[in-house]
């Protein structure tokens, strides 16, 4: 006997839970290397290997015939319901560490995969939880897999041979273990386009840097000039501020002498307003002793009120109360009558009803004799009933067998009867067929797909062009929109430093034009003024003119333009610090006057008249003119050049770069504000033209794709056409060949059937004679049935009349007991209803004694009540005089209170008035002591310390001789240029920044290189891998071939010339034929052929074990034996798990395995040893 199961990492066992039709805990026992399945159809057997194919990682539903993963889970049956969850685990013995990697230690192996209702898939291996790559990653290269050629369904063998060549290639390469470097070939090229992608993005970083870097070196330059500078102007400015707060110390101590004189007049005025507040005092509590008085007389008169009001209501309800008590004793007289007559009625009611009882007792008594004679009556006839019922089953019983035989005959006669008319409509379908076998036809289809062939392949060559034609055009258009995209990129930049540029001289300009002033701000927001222009903004200067004009305005520059200046000249003292300038642009010009030269005024344009600023001001050309010019100005003229020589009559004033104060350039640099503005505006036009062309073409290069994915969709429909008119002519071809063999098919088919048709007209005869016998039998015991039934009906008439008088009997008894019980009651209800009413007439009685004892005691309450009340009347007149006296001299001593508060009033306002000049001066104070508080916090800011910086300063310091310094300091700092103070750091950050990126760059250039290099490898180990396991399964193939087919040959085929992409197809002609194509061949032919391929793979990789389902279904039984013999030349390397009905394939397992159901949707498993059964049947 051939040893068993020897070969590395076999499937020992299948567990299934709540799988399909497996609903039960089921493990299937694999101990062999040849195991057969067999049961009946529809028992589950293809379960097991759905089961398989599910748990090594499918996931498509369709492959596992159901519509969704849940269709996986035991649905219910008509005596189970469903389950929750489905569970499959499979188990392998890796006992001699074929399944290489971190799982070659384990002697088993274990792979577990479960389903939930919501659809989760869990996966374990070896007990641990795992992802489903990891189990597909196990089983790469070995062959095995959800769609791998190890696992061979029903259909799928034929399918095999018919496969497209892209997916025949599929099944080689699983044999050569490529599967495996397809994965990281995949994983290579998706490393490479990311690696590309991030070099891209790295090289535009590196470029932008480097643009970035050369600016922020120029800027740093300029920030270090810019920190030595702004030291130097800190200690001015410090010292400064100690000047300005010196000034403020001495202001706040002559405050300090006016408000000491103040406090001294606000005291004398507090003296007399509080010796009158004492006088208020001492009439206040006379008016207060007054209010006593007149409150305690007018207590008196409130309670007499009191009283007299409460005799009143007194009175009122002794009347009503007793109005009451009338009414009640006439109501009680009343009940107490009708309460006599009730008692009278109830009383003869009660006699008649206990006569009635004693007449009704003994007509009950006789009523329940009858009742009893009737029942037993009733149960003799019932006796009878049943005794005959039995006899009726015995009769029924005996008669039973010639009716079952005689349906026997009429089924079978039903079912011959049917069978002669299906091979009647076989018989004339067989003629039919015949009759509709045209091999003329069939020609006339092939020439016509010839036809629409050569057609099709004009649309393809037209569908081709367009396609090419459509690449071409986008292309062309992606260049161009890469140079529109350069272009953008360019734009964008230039508006980034014209931005910048504004950005730098707004803020340059407004610290020039001292809008960053804090308290001269907060003022002007104060007065609403915080966006008023400043003159500077609003003035045009001829070109070349600027420094002329600065040099004549000087601080007038920063003036803030508004609508009249009177109207805040008395909100000027609230400005505590700072310089404030204003224009008024409502004031008109001066008259004409006689000119000697050009007015500067025509060198200037604004919205207002600036005469009071520039007239009588001329402008020369050169300082020659100039000179000229001078003997002719008055007093009040000036002449001033291009450079900003300003002369008088008698004075000269030049102003040279270093010399320049704070507000030097003012007005050009508002003219190149403005222009920048207007640059700005234009280039950000540009942008937006050019970001509406980028889009425009965006949208052209979709349509354009679009285009071509329509033309690439025509040329792949076109192409599939042609392919399946292809296929159809091939088709056609077959069939024509196929006619005539069909035709001598239908021939002997017609033969058979004749004859069948004649063998069951006979059994007909003979079933018909049988049916005769068993009706008559049936016949002579009807008469005895007709006696039988004669009986019941006599039977059933005595027991209906029984039945009636029972009824009738119990009727009748039952409503004199109903009667007897209804008086029973009624006489109860009244005795009840009498003894209330005795109860009732004995509370009337002691309430009407209450009431009738009541009224003879209240009269003489109420004359006492009404005496009392006189009285209090007289004693309220008395007291309401008393209280009007009282009153008088309350009135009086109000009168002189309010002339002393009238008084105490004045002393109050003059106390005020004084208190209010008093708080002015104070507040005057506090501002001083809030400027000085200010001071030191800006010098202690700035770092430096108030005494220090005093006792530093020279003697003859002065605030304008140190503000002039710093205006001096600050225009050379201006002449800098904008700053940027973070360039120095940014320029170090940016250099590492630099560094960083280009080392970056060698290491993703070095990445790629890498990755470059194991793709160049992938592919050629996976060219040599294909080409040798192809012509190794091409040999095997050659090899099988004629051992399946008793001759004949079969080779594979490439159908490219790429290894890596080129498809395969099969060629195979069995002894005799010569056919063109493989879709020629019988449905056996086909299986063979893909079982001789499949075989020929697994002798080159043989996969730990192959599972086969009805391969064998479409074969002979010559086929089915080299079939056999060839599966046990193979088990010896390979462990085969068979589905099989036929009994030649399972002489060959070693052990059987056998799925039952007999349960209604459930399946079960029997397990037979073949070896342990033969040694049983041998001993």
């Amino acid at each position: 006997m051939r040893v068993l199961y020897l070969s590395p990492m076999r499937l020992t066992k299948l567990k299934l839970s709540g799988f399909k039709s497996f609903v039960d805990p089921t493990t299937v026992p694999l101990p062999s290397s040849l195991v057969g399945v067999v049961g009946p159809n529809g028992c589950g057997k293809s379960n097991i290997i759905d089961a398989v194919r599910w748990v090594m990682g499918e996931s498509s539903a369709k492959h596992l015939r159901g519509d969704s993963m849940a269709d996986v889970i035991f649905n219910g049956s008509t005596s189970r319901k469903p389950v929750g969850q489905a569970t499959v685990e499979l188990v392998f013995d890796n006992s001699d560490g074929s399944l290489g990697g971190q799982y070659a230690n384990y002697s088993e192996i274990a792979i577990k995969r479960t389903v939930t209702r919501d659809g989760q898939s869990i996966y374990h291996l070896n007990g641990t939880r795992c992802r489903r790559r990891d189990i597909t990653d196990i089983f790469l290269g070995t062959g095995l897999g959800p769609r791998s050629y190890a696992i061979i369904e029903q259909g799928t063998i034929s399918r095999i041979i018919e496969a497209k060549p892209e997916e025949l290639r599929v099944f080689l390469e699983e044999a050569a273990g490529i599967s495996k470097y397809k994965e990281r070939r995949r994983e290579t090229e998706n490393r490479i386009r990311h690696t590309r992608e991030n070099l891209d993005r790295l090289n535009d970083l590196r470029e932008e840097l480097d643009k970035q870097l050369a600016k922020l070196q120029r800027q740093a330059k300029t920030a270090e000039r810019y920190k030595v500078l702004k030291e130097e102007e800190r200690l001015l400015r410090a010292q400064l501020q100690a000047l300005r707060w010196k000034g403020v110390d001495e202001q706040a101590k002559q405050s300090d002498n006016k408000i000491r004189e103040q406090e001294t007049a606000l005291e004398g005025a507090v003296a007399k307003q509080r010796h009158i507040e004492t006088e208020i005092e001492q009439q206040r509590g006379q008016h207060t002793e007054a209010s006593d008085t007149f409150n305690e007389v007018q207590s008196r008169f409130y309670s007499i009120g009191a009283d007299i009001a409460r005799l009143e209501q007194s009175i009122q309800h002794a009347r009503e109360r007793r109005t009451q008590q009338d009414q009640d004793l006439q109501q009680i007289e009343k009940d107490w009558n009708d309460a006599q007559v009730h008692v009278e009625a109830d009383r003869k009611r009660i006699d008649e009803l206990e006569a009635g009882l004693k007449t009704i007792e003994p007509d009950l008594q006789n009523a329940e004799q009858r009742e009893q004679s009737a029942n037993e009556a009733l149960q003799r006839a019932e006796q009878a009933m049943q005794e005959w019922q039995q006899a009726w089953d015995d009769f029924n019983q005996q008669s039973a067998e010639p009716a079952r035989q005689a349906d026997v005959e009429r089924t079978r006669i039903q079912h011959l009867e049917q069978k002669l008319t299906q091979l009647q409509q076989r018989l004339e379908k067989a003629e039919e067929s015949l009759q509709q076998q045209s091999p003329e036809r069939l020609q006339q289809e092939v020439e016509q797909l010839q036809q629409q062939l050569e057609q099709t392949g004009e649309t393809v060559s037209q569908a081709q062009q367009a396609l090419t034609d459509k690449q071409e055009q986008i292309t062309t258009l992606r260049e161009s929109s890469h140079q529109v995209n350069t272009d953008l990129d360019q734009a964008r930049s230039r508006l980034q430093d014209l931005r910048g540029r504004s950005a730098s001289l707004e803020a340059l300009q407004q610290a020039a034009l001292g809008k960053d002033e804090g308290a001269v701000n907060d003022w002007l927001s104060g007065q609403q003024l915080q966006d008023a222009p400043r003159l500077a903004e609003e003035m045009e200067v001829d070109t070349g003119w600027e420094r002329a004009v600065e040099c004549v305005l000087g601080a007038h520059l920063e003036a803030v333009c508004v609508a009249g200046v009177d109207p805040l000249a008395d909100m000027l003292g609230s400005l505590q610090e700072g310089t404030l300038t204003l224009f008024d642009t409502n004031a008109p010009g001066p008259a004409g006057a006689a000119q000697h030269g050009t007015p500067l005024l025509e060198k200037v344009r604004a919205p207002w008249q600036l005469d009071a600023l520039l007239g009588g001001i001329y402008a020369a050309e050169s300082l020659a003119e100039a000179l000229a010019l001078r003997a002719q100005l008055a007093a009040h003229e000036s002449v001033v050049t291009r450079e900003g020589i300003w002369l008088g009559a008698n004075w000269l004033r030049v102003v040279k770069d270093q010399e320049q104060d704070q507000k030097t350039g003012i007005l050009k640099r508002e003219q190149e504000l403005k222009s920048l503005d207007s640059q700005i505006q234009e280039e950000n036009a540009r942008v937006q033209a050019l970001q509406e062309q980028m889009e425009q073409e965006r949208e052209r290069l979709r349509e354009l794709e679009q285009e071509r994915d329509e033309a690439q969709a025509q040329l792949n429909q076109a192409s599939r056409r042609q392919a399946e008119q292809q296929t159809d002519l091939k088709a056609r071809q077959g069939q024509m060949e196929q006619v005539q063999a069909r035709q001598q098919a239908l021939q002997t088919e017609q033969q058979e059937l004749r004859a069948e048709m004649e063998r069951d007209q006979q059994e007909l005869q003979a079933s018909r004679g049988r049916l005769q016998e068993h009706l008559d039998t049936m016949s002579g015991l009807e008469q005895q049935r007709e006696q039988l039934n004669s009986r019941r009906d006599e039977l059933r008439q005595a027991l209906e009349e029984a039945r009636t008088q029972a009824q009738q009997m119990r009727s009748e008894a039952h409503e004199i007991k109903l009667r007897a019980e209804k008086e029973r009651t009624e006489l109860n209800s009244t005795r009840q209803a009498l003894e209330r009413l005795n109860n009732q007439l004995t509370q009337l009685s002691g309430r009407r004694e209450e009431l009738q004892k009541a009224l003879a005691e209240s009269e003489a309450p109420l004359k006492e009540m009404e005496q009392e009340l006189a009285d209090k009347l007289d004693k309220r007149v008395a007291v309401e005089t008393e209280l009007g006296e009282a009153r008088q001299a309350m009135e009086a001593i109000e009168h002189q209170l309010r002339e002393l508060e009238e008084q105490r009033v004045a002393a109050e306002q003059t106390a005020q008035t004084l208190r209010g000049e008093l708080e002015q001066i104070r507040i005057s104070q506090q501002e001083f002591t809030v400027r000085r508080q200010t001071l030191e916090e800006q010098i202690n800011e700035s770092g430096f310390t108030l005494a220090q910086l005093l006792e530093e300063l020279p003697g003859e310091a002065e605030v304008s001789q140190w503000q002039e310094h710093v205006e001096q300091l600050e225009a050379k700092i201006q002449r800098l240029g904008p700053i940027n103070l973070a360039a120095i750091e940014e320029f170090e950050q940016q250099s590492e920044r630099k560094a960083y990126l280009d080392a970056q760059n060698e290491d993703l250039v070095q990445a790629l290189k890498t990755l470059e290099e194991a793709i160049h490898k992938i592919d050629k180990e996976t060219r040599t891998r294909f080409k040798e396991t192809y012509d190794k399964v091409n040999s095997g193939l050659k090899d099988l071939f004629p051992r399946l087919f008793g001759g004949g040959h079969a080779y594979l085929e490439m159908t490219g010339e790429d290894l890596l992409e080129t498809g395969v197809t099969v060629m195979a002609r069995p002894p005799g034929k010569r056919n063109s194509t493989i879709h020629l061949l019988s449905g056996g032919e086909k299986a063979l052929t893909a079982v001789a391929l499949v075989f020929a793979i697994f002798e080159l990789n043989p996969a730990p074990f192959c599972m086969l389902d009805e391969v064998d279904a479409p074969l002979d039984d010559a086929n089915v034996t080299r079939y056999c013999d060839l599966l046990q030349h193979m088990s010896d390397r390979t462990q085969f798990i068979f589905i099989t009905h036929n009994k030649v394939t399972m002489e060959v397992a070693n052990h059987l395995t056998g799925v039952t159901m007999h349960e209604p949707g459930v399946s079960r498993m029997v397990a037979v040893d073949v070896d342990e059964a033969a040694k049983l049947a041998s001993a």
